[in-house]
């Protein structure tokens, strides 16, 4: 490909299914569209995006596929989540606990900067690279009993400002993806995880308000963006199970880890 071509093809613009699911997608994450409510028909979306109804179906079905909306005979798109539910760590865990009749709470513990040369986890300094980071640390219980100790770092830049004003204690605005995503407007696509079983020691026995050596379940998933880059990094201690499912076409796997050493 020639130096002309290559400008020209980065010059294209993204097909108009893409481009309607893009704005889609922003208006449910932001908000706009809360969960419950009902998106305008297949018509009135087409006519607000200048395209056809076969072609805002087929945005509409990604957004379905990922877990944003259901199709609901005779009611047309209903949204059932704001927040990318493409894998564990990243299914808002407040929106979860809601649904279930539970009350979720969050506290923040801390907002720290590291420079370029302050220590840091090795895990962050090898998902984040030599960035300068800031780490927010939080709190998280159901029905006022500690459930996880969450770490989320991101580079600085991206949290420019970040404070305690900034992490609600209460209500579906406490999801740090619902943060990230409305006050830092962070967005992100694609997300790899580990989980592994550990002993809970130090600072996270004492906030979990468990015995040192108490079995624990930690999640580690860096989020990246459509470049690849990465968005945040995040650290979950946690106690009990995880249990979530993976769906491809017609099947279906359940998937529980459990914290037993």
């Amino acid at each position: 490909m020639t130096q002309t071509e290559d400008v020209t093809a980065e010059k294209r613009p993204a097909p108009k299914y893409q481009q309607a699911y893009g704005a889609l997608r922003g208006r449910i994450v932001s908000g706009r569209y809360a969960v419950g409510g009902r998106l305008p028909t297949e018509q009135d979306l087409a006519r607000a995006f200048d395209i056809s109804r076969v072609t805002i179906r087929r945005s509409l079905d990604m957004l379905v596929n990922e877990g944003f909306l259901e199709r609901r005979q005779g009611s047309g798109y209903t949204v059932v989540s704001q927040s990318p539910p493409s894998s564990t760590c990243l299914t808002s865990f407040t929106e979860a606990m809601m649904r279930a009749g539970r009350e979720p709470s969050s506290k923040l513990l801390a907002i720290t900067e590291f420079g370029h040369s302050d220590p840091r986890p090795d895990a962050v300094a090898e998902n984040l690279a030599d960035n300068r980071v800031i780490c927010v640390e939080r709190l998280r219980s159901v029905d006022e009993v500690p459930a996880m100790l969450v770490r989320t770092w991101a580079p600085t830049d991206l949290l420019q400002g970040a404070e305690a004003k900034d992490f609600p204690e209460f209500g579906p605005n406490q999801s740090i993806l619902r943060i990230l995503a409305q006050r830092f407007g962070l967005e992100w696509s694609t997300a790899c995880e580990d989980i592994a079983p550990e002993m809970a020691q130090g600072d996270i026995a004492t906030h979990l308000k468990v015995k040192p050596g108490t079995p624990i379940l930690v999640q580690a998933c860096t989020a990246f963006d459509e470049e690849g880059r990465p968005v945040f990094y995040e650290q979950v201690f946690r106690l009990g199970k995880i249990s979530f499912n993976l769906s491809g076409g017609s099947r279906e796997v359940n998937i529980a880890a459990e914290a037993d050493l």
